[in-house]
């Protein structure tokens, strides 16, 4: 299941001309039976709504007062989000006879046109207020508040996610709440502005139009709509042909990412990891090599299994924190088992919430042998939104390998790694076209029935980080240093990373930087030993003026290398 809450506007939305009626109610309750939850995302204040809307414990949390205010029906717990504007303003706005003027537990709230007095009054006051328009209504409040901020603590209280939210509204300040939702609709009636910038619009208006949209809900989970959803899709690298994004898409089906030891199946797997944190989308890594330790996006967590287990889910717990499992200190043989006890309480987990969205399971073919079989709380079924990582991939259990809709190849012999996976599944092998059999990517979407294609992998952060690291202060091999030799050949210096190669370089006579500056030695070290196009296209442009001195270019050369590699702390 993808979508666990349902955030909706009332006024234009849910209700019309203030009221609800019967069947809209009676569909609320259809998706509260569904184990779903409703959030109610309102621009009135609280007591106003109640006294309006006397079903308010439908709801498991209000948002009111455009963001500023949050509400637990259960409980009757009222929580302002923010503070209110101070009493001199609105003195201020009466004094200057804005009326009729609403004053809530943080919203200060009038009509047109009295706009521009409550922007005169906000500026000649000098307050850190912003003004919300919605038809014809003028809201006052905090800068930084409004219905998307008040929808996000709403989603923490209940431990869920955005990207399981489905949102519904009708009016200008609807879009910040619309737009943060994975999913947006529009009910019929809804401003054309709100219609442009959704998912999805309802055929019918208001409460009907949030009926059907319970109703599709609940039917097909909004299935239909994946195909829109694409802007969620997660880039992984560059296509060879024509140079277009290469995306893993968000959601369903499971990813294969496979090929020889030292081939780059980390570097794919660390760029997908930095793109589902970019995205806030919650992740957890079975790592049993200790090989995602470092990544700054997530918690790494090892230790006594129990323990390791209970912390996982602990941090997963959080909607805004991801982990890895560092499964190293555990005895090789002993791994499987603990995936074994880890992984239905973390589907348990994605029953209950939408997440973790992604499982990274990395030496899948180890944890998931072929001779795996799950128990009976387990099923491949669930294997929705999985990476796995393998060498192997005919040694993965083929129930698992059943589920892959996305097979990423890299290094050398691709062929043999596309048929390892075919064999693996017990079906034909796809042959790749003879035009890119030697390349070193290969992404084969295989739910679309289309031929596999090569691509550049998008380097990682943390890969160029480590990069970085070894160019800037690190050990290059002797055939990848630079030699300072001079014109006649009478020195031998080496500069085995960037920073040597900087003091080398300031230390040498004039003549001896001036020879390699003028055959190009240097940015084509650049290019060939560093990798770095564009550092060497720089410094190529140095070297072809003859007009600087030795000191001029040497600072532009060290300003240079500095804009990018700098000494780590």
């Amino acid at each position: 299941m993808r979508y666990f809450a349902l955030a909706c506007d009332y006024d234009g939305t849910l209700a019309c001309n203030g009221r609800v009626d019967d069947s809209t109610l009676a569909a609320l309750g259809r998706l509260r039976e569904s184990g779903r939850k409703l959030i109610m995302v309102t621009g009135r204040e609280l007591e106003d709504l109640i006294r309006v809307f006397p079903h308010t414990h439908l709801f498991e949390r209000v948002v009111a007062e455009n963001g500023a205010v949050l509400y637990d029906p259960s409980t009757h717990d009222i929580q302002p989000l923010a503070a209110a504007p101070p009493a001199d303003f609105t003195r201020e706005l009466e004094r200057r006879h804005v009326a009729p003027l609403s004053v809530g537990h943080v919203i200060v709230a009038t009509w047109e046109p009295h706009g521009t007095t409550v922007f005169d009054v906000i500026r000649e006051m000098g307050l850190e207020l912003h003004v919300i328009f919605n038809k014809g209504a003028v809201m006052v409040l905090p800068s930084g508040v409004n219905k998307a901020s008040g929808l996000r603590r709403a989603l923490d209280a209940l431990k869920l996610s955005p990207h399981n939210t489905v949102g519904v509204g009708d009016a200008e300040n609807d879009h910040a709440f619309l737009t943060a939702c994975e999913c947006g609709v529009a009910v019929a009636n809804a401003l054309d502005s709100v219609k442009a910038h959704v998912d999805l619009v309802t055929r019918a208006d208001h409460g009907a139009g949030v009926s059907e949209l319970i109703d599709a809900i609940i039917a097909t989970d909004l299935e239909e709509l994946n195909p829109r959803l694409s802007r969620y899709d997660l880039l992984i690298g560059r296509a060879d042909a024509n140079g277009e994004d290469v995306r893993v898409h968000a959601y369903g089906g499971a990813v294969l990412i496979a090929g020889p030891s030292g081939a780059g199946k980390s570097t794919v797997t660390t760029t997908l990891l930095e793109r589902l944190a970019e995205a806030s989308y919650q992740f957890c890594v079975l790592d049993p090599e200790g090989d995602y330790e470092e990544f700054t996006g997530a918690i790494a967590l090892r230790g006594d299994p129990r323990a390791l287990i209970d912390d996982s889910l602990r941090v997963l717990n959080r909607p805004d924190a991801n982990a890895v499992v560092n499964l190293l200190d555990e005895r090789r043989e002993d791994r499987p088992r603990i995936l074994d006890m880890l992984l239905p309480r973390l589907l348990e987990l994605r029953g209950g919430t939408g997440r973790p969205h992604w499982l990274v399971i990395d030496e899948a073919h180890h944890l998931l042998p072929a001779t795996w079989q799950p128990s009976e709380t387990l099923i491949p079924a669930q294997f929705e939104n999985v990476v796995l990582v393998t060498v192997h991939p005919d040694h993965v259990a083929s129930s698992v390998l059943a589920r892959v809709q996305t097979v990423i190849v890299v290094g050398r012999d691709p062929q043999r790694t596309l048929d390892a996976f075919a064999g693996g599944r017990g079906e034909a092998s796809t042959r790749l076209p003879p035009d890119i059999a030697d390349r070193e990517g290969h992404a084969w979407f295989v739910r679309n029935g289309a031929a596999p294609i090569s691509f550049t992998i998008a380097e990682p952060t943390l890969e160029r980080r480590r990069h970085q690291r070894k160019y800037a202060v690190g050990e290059l091999g002797e055939d990848k240093s630079f030699y300072f030799r001079g014109p006649e050949g009478r020195l031998n210096l080496r500069a085995q990373n960037l920073e040597l190669f900087l003091q080398i370089g300031d230390g040498v006579d004039d003549e001896t930087w001036l020879h390699h500056l003028r055959q190009h030695d240097v940015s084509q070290w650049l290019r060939d030993a560093i990798k770095d196009e564009e550092l060497a296209d720089e410094v190529f442009q140095v070297e072809q003026r003859s007009d600087l001195s030795p000191s001029e270019s040497r600072t532009r050369v060290r300003e240079a290398v500095q804009r990018r590699y700098t000494t780590p702390a």
